[in-house]
């Protein structure tokens, strides 16, 4: 072993401690022996304790048979979520944004997003209402187990226009190993056939099966399994479910102006897409240490720091691009029925 890489132990060691997922990455996190002995397993186990826990702080924040829902199946759906007249200004408002906007290409599909930042908040006040009413607040909070501000974004799906391999995202997996949430009011109608998103009901619980299966995977993660799985999204196959207890994927096909709010670390996917496609949506997710034992005291949800973390962080990636010599430039984006020039 290069001696060097002894000095990286504390380091490593110290991210078993928080939410640092991919087993290619950290020896510690992705040995076969410690996984084995059920490092991996007891990682699992001790964050749903506790996200269960802080749930039962934040459960007054949402109604009772929404929190009945997810409890079962690890996602609430609400169809005709908003008064017609509110999604009819809402949507104008987005579908009409003019923002700079990034896009990230993952096989034949592209994921384009124009974050929700001050800015576009106080040009789309249809978007603000939504973002910080009680029922969305609400939701997104007890889903992600802590009372922290998600960041948004305007997100739209262009399914088959880019010349790749499938798209990585429609295999089913679970984003990590702990709670963490992601919502989408959808904007556009959702066809079964045009890439809805899908989701395992019930598999965000970390039954007995679940964590053997984790740790199973565990063992393998580090050089074993995919690229994507090495990284801590383990992928699942659709025919292992049964033997986990679970039932077969739900696709959401659904009519624009309905909300979807959901635990991630439970299996889901993006369906796959027939023909070329476009889905448009109010995208929204929030991830954190998954062993702090309280619910709040979040800084990054501080009303001078949430609505910008978005776009600080692309500020910080095109720096660090800079730097190695590699820019790329903001893609302009108003309509989104098809892909802008990439920068």
């Amino acid at each position: 072993m290069n001696p060097a890489r002894l000095l990286l132990y504390p380091w490593w060691v110290a991210q078993l401690a928080t939410g640092a997922k991919a087993f290619c990455d950290n020896p510690v996190i992705g040995s076969p022996r410690l996984n084995r002995w059920g490092l991996h397993a007891a990682r699992v186990r001790t964050a749903a304790r506790l996200a269960t826990a802080r749930r039962r702080r934040l459960a007054a924040l949402v109604d009772p048979a929404d929190r009945a829902a997810f409890d079962r199946d690890g996602f609430v759906l609400r169809r005709d979520f908003l008064p017609p007249a509110e999604f009819a200004a809402l949507r104008q408002q987005a579908l009409g944004r003019a923002a700079p906007a990034r896009e990230m290409v993952q096989g034949d599909t592209i994921t384009r997003r124009i974050a929700l930042d001050p800015a576009a908040l106080a040009a789309m006040p249809a978007v603000a209402a939504l973002v910080r009413g009680a029922t969305w607040r609400g939701l997104m909070r007890y889903a992600g187990s802590f009372d922290s501000e998600p960041i948004g974004y305007i997100q739209t799906i262009l399914s088959h226009v880019s010349d790749g391999p499938p798209d990585p995202q429609t295999a089913l997996h679970a984003d990590t190993f702990h709670a963490t949430v992601k919502a989408w009011f959808f904007l556009t109608d959702v066809a079964a056939d045009e890439g809805p998103f899908v989701y395992v009901p019930g598999s965000h619980r970390m039954t007995p099966a679940r964590i053997a299966w984790e740790k199973e995977r565990s063992v393998r993660a580090a050089r074993g399994l995919d690229r994507l799985s090495s990284r801590g999204s383990l992928r699942v196959a659709a025919e292992e479910l049964a033997a986990l207890g679970l039932p077969a994927p739900r696709a959401f096909a659904v009519p624009a102006n309905t909300l979807v709010v959901a635990d991630t670390s439970g299996f889901h996917a993006r369906g796959p897409s027939l023909r070329p496609a476009t889905r448009i949506e109010i995208w929204s997710y929030g991830r954190r240490n998954p062993f702090l034992p309280w619910a709040g005291l979040d800084a990054m949800s501080l009303p001078s720091i949430a609505e910008r973390r978005a776009t600080l962080a692309w500020a910080a990636r095109d720096r660090l691009a800079g730097l190695l010599g590699q820019p790329w430039a903001d893609v302009g984006s108003k309509t989104p029925d098809a892909p802008a020039a990439r920068g």
